[in-house]
């Protein structure tokens, strides 16, 4: 493990869509974007980072888009759908070296393990990368806030969070093209303008227990490394 001085966060929660592993297909799994996104984050463990990953579901399942499905049945497909994508990173981590656990908020110990705090801060202290799969295990709840949940309870000191666009803007950046890109915010700002960077209850979480959030985008690659290591990208919520 190489020593690395410049360190920002020593522990910190990656937020994934699931959009971000689908690539150009727009839905499913494409290996090659989950073998580039996990050498990203060797690339982290090998520099001494405690990495937790929450994955969201956009590429398999909406909950929202349940046509007219009970919103509960719906949320719960959500997270069974986040458990897929899980176990994709997983392997994709194992298959280059990386140690990982899987925990779930949804018992399923056929496959891995139940959500534990006390042992999901155990494995991170021993160098491994632990995916939070099912989300908070309660449906109405966005996998934001499952990630800005377990990064308060792990005590993670960031939450990278890694989209399809480059940062958080006033408006749509894929409709309007003077839409203006935030370097830096407050959680108060991204609440009071109804931006469109975490849910407002993962935002209250993040604000609540002052858990720093930055914004960027998955495209470019070593964005992940750029983020630990202080340097500016992306949008801050601070």
């Amino acid at each position: 493990m190489e020593e690395v001085k410049n360190l920002k966060y020593k522990r910190v929660m990656l937020k994934l869509s699931g959009e971000a592993l689908a690539g150009t297909n727009g839905y499913g799994i494409d290996f090659e974007v989950a073998l580039r996104i996990s050498r990203e984050i060797k690339e982290l463990v090998d520099m001494g980072v405690e990495v937790g990953a929450v994955i969201g579901a956009g590429n398999i399942w909406r909950g929202r888009e349940g046509g007219g499905m009970d919103r509960t049945t719906a949320d719960y497909m959500g997270m069974l759908a986040t458990c897929i994508n899980a176990l994709a990173l997983q392997n994709s981590l194992e298959d280059i070296g990386v140690e990982t656990r899987v925990q779930s908020a949804i018992e399923m110990r056929e496959i891995c393990e139940p959500y534990i705090r006390r042992r999901a801060m155990r494995h991170l202290e021993k160098g491994r990368v632990v995916i939070f799969a099912a989300g908070s295990g309660n449906p109405f709840f966005s996998t934001d806030t499952a990630a800005a949940l377990r990064a308060a309870e792990i005590e993670a000191e960031a939450i990278l969070f890694a989209k399809k666009v480059d940062g958080v803007y006033d408006k749509d950046p894929n409709l309007f093209p003077d839409a203006i890109k935030y370097d830096s915010l407050t959680y108060q700002e991204v609440l009071e303008q109804g931006l469109k960077a975490m849910d407002s209850p993962a935002m209250a979480l993040c604000q609540e227990n002052d858990i720093p959030i930055i914004v960027f985008s998955l495209d470019q690659s070593g964005n992940i490394k750029r983020a630990i290591t202080g340097e500016k990208i992306g949008t801050v919520i601070s």
